[in-house]
C-alpha cells in the first residue's frame, strides 16, 4: 500500500520495517501485516493517511515537457516546474519516472502509482530510453563506434546501446541513441565526452512508450485501459482492476510498442 502511494519502494519500505520506523496500531509493523479500515500507521512518529492511497485508480500521463522546466515540485530559483501542467489529484499525488534536466525536452511519464514508477525507473529493470539528438559538425565513424563500445565517464563507463543517423543539413545533424540507464544528462556526457556539441536533446521514448507527434509542449495525454493493462506487463505488475472514473483523455493518438530484437 505504501509503495502503491509513492511514500517509497518496496526495498526501501521493507528496510524500514526492520529498522522498526513503521508502527501500526502503537506496535512495530511486521513483514506480511495487513491494513484495515481505521488502522492507525506512523512512519517515525508521524501520521501517515494511508486510506487515501486505495481511493484512487492507477492513472499515467504522458506529458510533452519543453526545455525551460525542471522536473521538481518546487524551485528555489523560481523556474517554472512541471507539476503545475498537470490536472490536479484528490487524492494522493503525481510521481515522475525519472527526470529531465532543464534543458531537454520530450517525453516525461508521470502517474499516482509509487510502485509502477519505482519499477519504470529502478536500474534493474534496464529499460531503454530513445532520444533524438541534434549536434553541431560531422562524427567520424570512429568515434561513433567507440560510443557504443563505451567510455570512461567521472561515475563511470557509460555506452550507447544504439546510434542512427536521422538526416540533417548544413552544419547541423540528427541522430537518435537508446541508453538503458538514468545517469544525470548521461547523453550530453556521452556526446560531449568526444568533444561533440549538443544543440539540442529530446526524449521521444521510454520503454515501450513513444512520444505522440500530435502532442504539443506543455500538452498531456492520459493513456487508456488498454494501454495501461500493457504498462502494467512490461513492468512486470500485475494489472489492477481498471476503474472508470477517470478525466476524459486528451484525443491524442498513442503508441506503445516493443522493441525489436537488436541485430
Amino acid at each position: 500500500m505504501l509503495a502503491r502511494g509513492g511514500v517509497g519502494s518496496r526495498r526501501e519500505i521493507e528496510r524500514w520495517i526492520d529498522e522498526g520506523k513503521l508502527t501500526l496500531n502503537g506496535h512495530p509493523v511486521k513483514l506480511g501485516d495487513r491494513l484495515r479500515d481505521g488502522d492507525r500507521l506512523l512512519l517515525n512518529e508521524r501520521v501517515i493517511n494511508w486510506e487515501k492511497f486505495a481511493l484512487q485508480p492507477t492513472r499515467v500521463l504522458l506529458y510533452h515537457k519543453p526545455t525551460g522546466e525542471v522536473v521538481t515540485r518546487r524551485d528555489p530559483e523560481g523556474r517554472p516546474v512541471i507539476f503545475t501542467q498537470l490536472p490536479k489529484l484528490l487524492t494522493a499525488r503525481w510521481i515522475s519516472v525519472g527526470r529531465l534536466d532543464i534543458n531537454t525536452s520530450g517525453l516525461l511519464l508521470v502517474t499516482n502509482n509509487g510502485e509502477l514508477a519505482n519499477r519504470l525507473m529502478h536500474p534493474s529493470s534496464q529499460v531503454e530510453r530513445e532520444y533524438a539528438v541534434r549536434i553541431l559538425g560531422d562524427v567520424p565513424e570512429a568515434t561513433l563506434a567507440l560510443l557504443k563500445q563505451g567510455v570512461e565517464l567521472e561515475d563511470g563507463k557509460a555506452k550507447f546501446d544504439e546510434i542512427r543517423f536521422y538526416g540533417g543539413e548544413g552544419a547541423n545533424k540528427w541522430y537518435h541513441v537508446i541508453v538503458s540507464e538514468g545517469r544525470n544528462r548521461l547523453v550530453r556526457r556521452l556526446w560531449e565526452s568526444q568533444g561533440v556539441t549538443v544543440s539540442r536533446l529530446i526524449r521521444v521514448r521510454y520503454g515501450p512508450v513513444v512520444l505522440p507527434e500530435r502532442l504539443k509542449a506543455k500538452a498531456h495525454y492520459e493513456i487508456n485501459d488498454k494501454e495501461l493493462e500493457l504498462l502494467f506487463e512490461f513492468a512486470s505488475l500485475t494489472p489492477e482492476k481498471i476503474e472508470t472514473e477517470k478525466s476524459v483523455p486528451a484525443p491524442v493518438p498513442q503508441r506503445m510498442r516493443k522493441r525489436e530484437p537488436r541485430k
